[in-house]
Parts: C-alpha cells; sequence; structure tokens
C-alpha cells in the first residue's frame, strides 16, 4: 500500500532510541523527513545517522521536553530545518520502576509532567502551523497499562490514562481543520531496555539464560497475550506509519492497541 507520506514532515519526539527511534526509521522509509528527537546529542545523532545512511532524511533536535525551555529549544531547531511539521509523534517519556509507597507525591507530579505535560507543549508548538495548513497528523504513545495497570508503577499508568483522555478531547478541539489525533497503545514491547530488564530478572528468579524460555516465563509471570510472543517495535512503527498517513483521515480520537491480545476489554 502506498501510504501517500513521501514530502511529509515529522517529528518524532524520544526517538534516540526504543520504539520512537524505529517509528523514525519506518516514516523515513516512507519518505518522510524526519526530525529526531532526545536529550542525549550523541544517540540522536546516531539514529539520524542511520536513516541517512539507508537514503532516508533526518535532522537532530535535542532538548528536556519536561521543560518550557527545552521544548521551545526543540521547537526551534524543527522550524529552522524544516519550517514546520505535517507530523507529531508524541512519543516522549518513560516509566520508572517503582511501587505504590515507593512514590512520594511529588513523584507523581513529575512523571505526569514528563508523560503528559511534555506532549501538551509540543502540541502547542506543533498544532498552529498544522492548523495554517489545513492538514496534521498527532499520534500519542500510550501504553496498554492506561486501561489495565499494574499494582507496580501507579503513577506512569495514571499519566498514560490521561493520554487516552488528552487525545480524545483534543480530537474534538481540532474538528474540521483536516489534523487527527490518534492514541497508540503498546503491550510488552521487546526494546533493548526491557531485554536487558528481563534477562536480570531472569537471573533473579532462575529462568536461564535462553530467550526462548525467558520469554515464556514473562509472558506467563507479567503479562501474557495469546500470540504467544512479545511485541518488536517494528510492531509498533508500522501502526503508527499507517496512522500518520493521509490514508488514515477516518480514524481520529482513536487508542488503537499493540498489544498481541493481552489486554481483554472492548471497545
Amino acid at each position: 500500500m502506498d501510504l501517500k507520506l513521501s514530502g511529509k514532515r515529522a517529528l518524532v519526539t524520544g526517538s534516540s532510541s526504543g520504539i520512537g527511534a524505529a517509528i523514525a526509521r519506518e516514516l523515513a522509509a516512507e519518505g518522510v523527513t524526519v526530525v529526531v528527537h532526545g536529550r542525549d546529542e550523541r544517540r540522536a545523532r546516531q539514529v539520524a545517522q542511520e536513516i541517512t545512511s539507508a537514503g532516508g532524511k533526518a535532522f537532530v533536535a535535542v532538548g528536556d521536553l519536561s521543560t518550557d525551555s527545552g521544548a521551545e529549544r526543540v521547537a526551534s531547531e524543527v522550524a529552522s530545518n524544516l519550517g514546520a511539521v505535517d507530523i507529531l509523534v508524541n512519543n516522549a517519556g518513560g516509566p520508572e520502576q517503582l511501587g505504590w509507597m515507593d512514590v512520594p507525591p511529588d513523584g507523581w507530579a513529575r512523571i505526569y509532567n514528563n508523560n503528559v505535560i511534555s506532549m501538551v507543549r509540543m502540541i502547542r508548538h506543533c498544532v498552529p502551523a498544522m492548523k495554517r495548513h489545513g492538514w496534521g497528523r498527532i499520534i500519542q504513545i500510550s501504553s496498554c497499562v492506561a486501561v489495565q495497570p499494574f499494582a507496580s508503577m501507579p503513577h506512569h499508568s495514571a499519566a498514560k490514562t490521561a493520554v487516552l483522555n488528552l487525545t480524545v478531547s483534543l480530537a474534538k478541539e481540532l474538528a474540521e481543520t483536516g489534523i487527527t489525533v490518534n492514541t497508540v497503545s503498546p503491550g510488552v514491547i521487546l526494546t533493548p531496555g526491557a531485554e536487558r530488564y528481563f534477562r536480570d530478572l531472569a537471573r533473579a528468579k532462575g529462568w536461564g539464560e535462553d530467550w526462548k524460555t525467558i520469554e515464556r516465563h514473562v509472558l506467563l509471570s507479567i503479562l501474557y497475550n495469546p500470540t504467544g510472543h512479545l511485541g518488536s517495535v517494528e510492531d509498533v512503527a508500522s501502526l503508527v506509519a499507517f496512522v500518520s498517513s493521509p490514508v488514515s483521515g477516518y480514524i481520529n480520537g482513536a487508542d488503537l492497541r499493540v498489544d498481541g491480545g493481552s489486554i481483554g476489554t472492548i471497545n
């Protein structure tokens, strides 16, 4: 399928590694000029170099989106390199492996700022130009824990639920502008960081070193899904590319799960 993305411009926040990097590479492969964002310039430039070496187009923007000044810095880099973007993928943010009684009240505020208000900052920077052009795509990366939280990381789960609410509200705010807003919610995805965590967990629990055995234990003890395997970063990136495209114009205000069927709800 031709996604009709050639010539579009995208900012993918938090794209110096993991899911965000895979999204940036996938969009670039579809002909999108991509801004790779991160807080670590070396890692962001490495992803951008991978894209350009493969024949794509990529620029780098460095900044901490948990602050107004950091978000402004990123927006300024986008403006100087591309003028504006047609696609905003709000992926920056992440969890903290803490339990209920380990998270002080200011920890809840911190995780909300990193995972929700960071998105708001970039939406405010990017939406005006999309409105002027009469077209745009905004994709927020949430998580399956938004609707099925674990006992641990309660502040992270609550923040990811807020992302779902934010998406629906923004889709209504941008009615008839040519801009759609959707959420993509991954399940357990095998990023390099996740694999390291699971291998450490396997050593602690005596699961051995064989990856297939470790994966089976992860599925049975953490979050089972009917496919019988964990997801890849490419699984998420492919869906984001589709929702970013002109051919997805009737998908709006949706939460699209990429979780192998692990979340047993009807929506």
